[in-house]
């Protein structure tokens, strides 16, 4: 929604799929870690199995935050580097700011927030995730109180997306407004 505002949105998630996108160095070192049962048919990762391997292994996890983040770090501060100096309002997406313990030079950390029971129903029915995946999925990041802790400022995403839309409207206006 941001990003429709006229925000630059720097994607975390995208810039781990790139970081193990075929061919790359991320690539060959989850292929080395987890074996070829994480490639698929098509010779790319297989994000569902990989997933179910590391969300029940906190150990493997670690392995594969090991691999991934130190380029996402490098790619996230190349592409704020480069937008040093003009206007642009400049959004991290970073799903997993507070599992990293970086802030990146952010000025104020957003946190987009519902009760675990809306994101669990949600990941069933919009990501078609079994209910116990989701939660493992979720126990295996940072609590909901932990993500609150380091929040300036925190969007109430446990309603509709009209509810959402409006809070998303007065963000982009208190930017734009520190922006002048």
């Amino acid at each position: 929604m941001l990003a429709d505002r006229g925000a630059v949105v720097v994607d975390a998630d995208r810039l781990a799929r790139d970081a193990v996108a075929v061919g790359t160095q991320g690539f060959r070192a989850v292929v080395g870690r987890f074996g070829s049962q994480v490639v698929a048919g098509d010779g790319a990762l297989d994000r569902r199995v990989l997933a179910g391997v590391v969300f029940d292994d906190p150990g493997a996890l670690a392995d594969l935050n090991a691999i991934v983040h130190p380029p996402v770090r490098a790619a996230i501060a190349e592409r704020v580097a480069e937008l040093e100096g003009t206007d642009a309002v400049v959004v991290l997406e970073i799903p997993l700011l507070v599992e990293s313990g970086r802030s990146y030079g952010a000025s104020q950390v957003i946190v987009v927030d519902c009760p675990e029971d809306v994101a669990v129903r949600r990941l069933v029915e919009e990501r078609g995730m079994d209910e116990a995946d989701a939660r493992r999925r979720i126990a295996a990041q940072a609590s909901r109180a932990e993500r609150l802790a380091v929040a300036d400022i925190v969007i109430d995403n446990s309603g509709s997306v009209d509810h959402l839309r409006r809070q998303v409207d007065a963000l982009w206006e208190e930017l734009r407004r520190r922006r002048e």
